[in-house]
This record gives structure tokens, sequence and C-alpha cells, in this order.
């Protein structure tokens, strides 16, 4: 029976963020910035006959979340509505508070419960090295993954440690 051989050796990093990003902008204004300062200094290359930049974004999700309150103020229901990008978070959000129909099936008055959100998008990255690793952005954590070189952990920490929102 053949064996299984170790052919490399990826590692995970994660950092914990004391306070949740505040809101989708902020959230969204890193991502922004990552993607258009490339401070990883990324390169581009290619994969299956197609050029990709350095960084780019490989997956994200936006989760809104809308309490219905009664006249005391008690959450007497809720609804969540998971959106592919930013702008589909933003309309479910205006949609769902907006929806008269959904007030009166859950006999309350829509309220924005923004702390229940939920971001994540993960960043596909290509280091000069030529390893293509993974930085997935979420409110609570930043997770670095499939990287072998110390280094591009490094760089990526350094530049958090910049970052207001990720300390």
């Amino acid at each position: 029976m053949a064996d299984f051989v170790e052919t490399s050796n990826t590692k995970t990093a994660v950092r914990q963020i004391p306070a949740a990003i505040a809101d989708i902008a902020t959230f969204e204004g890193i991502i922004a910035d990552v993607i258009a300062t490339n401070p990883w200094g990324c390169v581009e290359y290619v994969q299956g006959g197609a050029t990709h930049p350095g960084v780019e974004r490989n997956r994200q999700s936006y989760t809104v979340r809308v309490n219905y309150e009664d006249g005391e103020g008690s959450v007497v229901g809720s609804v969540s509505a998971k959106a592919p990008d930013m702008s589909g978070f933003n309309a479910a959000a205006t949609e769902l508070a907006a929806n008269a129909a959904l007030e009166a099936a859950l006999g309350g008055d829509a309220v924005r419960n923004p702390d229940a959100d939920a971001f994540s998008c993960q960043l596909r990255c290509h280091d000069a090295n030529g390893e293509t690793y993974y930085v997935t952005f979420a409110r609570e954590s930043v997770r670095i993954t499939s990287y072998e070189d110390d280094a591009i952990l490094a760089t990526v920490e350094t530049w958090a440690d910049g970052v207001a929102a990720l300390n």
C-alpha cells in the first residue's frame, strides 16, 4: 500500500480583534485599501491562462440583521439576510427595514441590529516568492492561511499593527 508523502507545510495564523470592526463601511474601507495599495507587496500571476492581480477578492459574505420590537421595546422576531457584497447588504438592510408585511407578520416595528451584522471577505494573495495564500477578514478576526514562508506572516502582521480597527 502506498503512503502519503508530505509535500508542503502550510500554516494558519489568526489575530483576534479586541473590539469588533464597527460597521460595514469601516470593514469595506480596510478591504478596498488592501486591494488598492497592495501593502504586502504581492505580484500579479497567470493561472489557467488568465492574469490575476497580486491581491484580489476570492469570496465574501455580508449578513444584515433586523429585529422586530413590540411597543415596549421587546424583541418579538428577527430576520437575517445574507448578501454577496456590500451593495446587496445595504439594499437588504433598506428593504427589510421598510417591509410593512414583515412588520405585520412578526407583530413589531423593524429596528436594525448592527451589532449582530456579520461580514467576511477572503483575499487571494500571490507573494513575490511564488506562494499563493489567503487573508480572511471577519468582524472579529483576521486569518492568514495556506502560507509557508514566515516572512508572509511577518509582513501582514506588521501591516495589521498599523490599522487602528484591527488592534
